[in-house]
């Protein structure tokens, strides 16, 4: 049997030639597309621009290329598009206006798919694509790596690319106050991004350079005091001594005729040094864009949007900076409630005092990091490679102590836990800052304490009206002031109370109001959206001892407005001292505050409302209901033999929640 040759030849060899043609252009790459944030909304594929359309396929362009492969849901869009007065359509023309976006990038040439379909919305893929907001996301974050490990020049000149990205306002030919708010954010990163750059370019001996910059800054930016002490400090080291303290005159006039207040310390102490030519008020010697030391890139995160009141603390905490300036170590501590801006108040300090911190700024949240982790976290922050860090928790201590020794750096622990974490981080020579924020009341030594307090009920307005920033809040004064009264005047409830106010736009005042008037869901109407105040009590809750947990949770049971400590022992069927005890411990915790002495020698206590709220939603999913039944029985009967406090003219504390 003869044999047969057989050959094998490939499919595409079989093809006609139009289909290979065919082919092989379909395999060739989509052309990638080039999308401007930073300025005017504007996307390219290669040379040809995109007609996007009308103002919400902008719109919704806009959202998605704020969170690049993330899902942005379809009522975020509708928020976003018609400002909280949607029409029953919506839904349909939110797909309308995706379908013609995605028709538009089709007649510029890009064939492939960019936006999908993912429940509940969309999702803009990114990859092959130029975002230029997230370029200058990721320049930010190369220069403080760079800058980490010594490159200072290199940092500077990246940072200046990054910024270089910015062509104008942000997204101002838009009608949308979610986009508002979303190009705040982004100009905010941008004065911050542009801050470390100019105290870059200032470590470097750079000061001429800064200066046109930073005068065209300071004039767009009159009460940004952190620009107009870089341009002072550029000019003196420029030779320009008279141009440096007419900065400071024109700020005091500046000051007093837009907000009433005299300018802060950092230029109050910066004016001070130039009139008395303080000597480190001049460059470093070492001008090669390498430093010897470590010379971190500020790690501060962004502060608040919107900073208000505090002037007193602020004040305090300034205490710090002369120190600062006299070449001694110091160590600030900031203890208070849950949600009472402790964070807010540093940073805001933190980046107003930067100048006095040549060295750099670090930031640590022990909360996220976690306390193994903080020296880690510090030590990469000053330049050390992961290879280099010691193992074991005492020996990047004693790292970190060693790597500050003589640096003047400023170095924010957020959310100590407790004394002896502290303890390990206090200077123990040398000319840095240690500034730490507590939920507990720590007893570590530090030159400046402060027990942070709520805001006044006229901040508490005005911070209110300066985050919903559209007359509402001066539409109706009355409803304002008592939002905040419901709010505790603390700045985490307040803000939490404005976004719900900025994402319903429809909304006025009064209609809050009534909302957060049912105390069964106010804790509910506060942490809609952004559930951060009833997380941050629950944090806490779950560092407390399990009898002191036990007696928050039924503290919720009783009227929590002067609590005495008979009425914890009948809650816990417990002595009078076991019973203070555990009192006292929810005063470290800062959940319970001290109201009083009582007539009978023992302290008094006060359970803030929004607690009292969140200890009553504990009680509920800790305590079975025949052990909640069985503590107020115990307080009834107790009730015969004590009397409440002058607030309180009943003889019987008010029950809660007796099943």
């Amino acid at each position: 049997m003869a044999s047969a040759s057989l050959t094998i030849r490939s499919k595409t060899e079989v093809l006609p030639s139009r289909v290979r043609v065919r082919q092989r252009s379909a395999q060739r790459a989509e052309p990638s597309i080039s999308f401007q944030v930073l300025g005017a909304l504007e996307a390219w594929v290669g040379p040809r621009k995109v007609e996007i359309g009308g103002p919400r396929q902008r719109i919704v362009l806009a959202m998605l290329l704020l969170a690049p492969d993330r899902v942005v849901s379809i009522d975020q869009l509708v928020e976003a598009v018609w400002n909280g007065r949607p029409p029953t359509t919506c839904r349909t023309q939110i797909a309308i206006c995706v379908a013609s976006l995605r028709k538009a990038f089709r007649a510029a040439g890009y064939t492939g798919e960019l936006i999908d379909t993912s429940a509940p919305g969309y999702l803009l893929r990114s990859a092959g694509h130029h975002i230029d907001s997230m370029e200058f996301a990721a320049g930010v974050d190369s220069a403080q790596t760079l800058a980490r490990h010594g490159d200072v020049g290199a940092a500077t000149d990246r940072l200046g690319q990054a910024l270089a990205l910015w062509r104008g306002p942000v997204l101002t030919d838009m009608s949308s106050a979610v986009l508002e708010t979303e190009a705040e954010l982004l100009d905010h990163r941008r004065l911050t991004a542009y801050e470390q750059y100019a105290t870059l370019q200032l470590q470097l001996g750079r000061h001429r350079e800064v200066i046109s910059e930073l005068t065209a800054l300071v004039r767009d930016r009159p009460l940004w005091e952190q620009a107009r002490a870089a341009l002072m400090l550029a000019h003196y080291r420029s030779g320009h001594r008279s141009e440096a303290l007419a900065l400071f005159r024109q700020a005091q006039r500046v000051f007093r005729e837009e907000i009433g207040l005299e300018p802060g310390s950092v230029l109050q102490d910066l004016h001070t040094a130039i009139l008395q030519e303080a000597s480190d008020l001049m460059p470093p010697t070492d001008m090669t864009g390498s430093l010897s030391t470590h010379a971190a890139l500020p790690q501060l995160p962004l502060g608040a949007v919107e900073f208000i009141g505090r002037e007193g603390d602020v004040q305090s905490l300034d205490a710090l900076l002369r120190r600062a300036r006299e070449g001694m170590s110091s160590v600030g501590l900031v203890v208070g409630r849950p949600g009472i801006g402790k964070t807010a108040l540093v940073l805001h300090w933190a980046h107003r005092a930067a100048h006095a911190f040549p060295d750099g700024q670090l930031y640590v949240d022990f909360e996220r990091t976690g306390t193994p982790d903080a020296p880690a976290a510090l030590l990469r922050a000053l330049g050390m490679s992961d290879t280099e860090i010691p193992r074991n928790y005492q020996d990047r201590l004693k790292e970190f102590h060693r790597q500050i020794g003589q640096l003047r750096v400023l170095v924010v622990l957020d959310g100590v836990p407790d004394d002896s974490i502290a303890h390990d981080f206090v200077p123990k020579a040398g000319r840095c800052c240690v500034l730490m924020t507590s939920r507990r009341v720590l007893a570590t030594p530090a030159q400046v304490r402060l027990s942070l307090q709520e805001l006044t009920p006229a901040d508490s307005v005005t911070l209110l009206g300066s985050l919903v920033d559209d007359g509402r809040a001066e539409e109706d004064t009355a409803a304002a002031h008592r939002i905040a009264s419901l709010c505790d005047h603390l700045p985490l409830a307040l803000s939490a109370a404005a976004a719900r106010l900025v994402a319903k736009p429809h909304w006025r005042f009064p209609h809050l109001l009534t909302r957060l008037g049912d105390r069964r869901h106010r804790l509910e109407e506060l942490s809609t959206g952004a559930p951060v105040l009833r997380q941050v009590l629950d944090s806490v809750y779950r560092t407390l001892s399990p009898a002191a947990a036990g007696l928050y949770a039924r503290l919720g049971l009783i009227n929590g407005e002067c609590i005495a400590v008979w009425e914890a022992q009948a809650l816990l069927d417990v002595g009078p001292m076991a019973a203070q005890r555990l009192l006292e411990e929810l005063v470290d915790a800062t959940l319970l505050e001290v109201a009083d002495t009582g007539p009978d020698g023992w302290f008094r206590y006060r359970l803030p409302t929004l607690h009292a709220l969140h200890a009553e939603e504990t009680a509920h999913t800790e305590v079975a209901a025949p052990v909640r039944k069985a503590a107020c029985d115990r307080v009834l009967a107790a009730s015969s033999a004590h009397v409440k406090c002058p607030a309180d003219s009943r003889a019987i504390p008010a029950l809660r929640m007796v099943d």
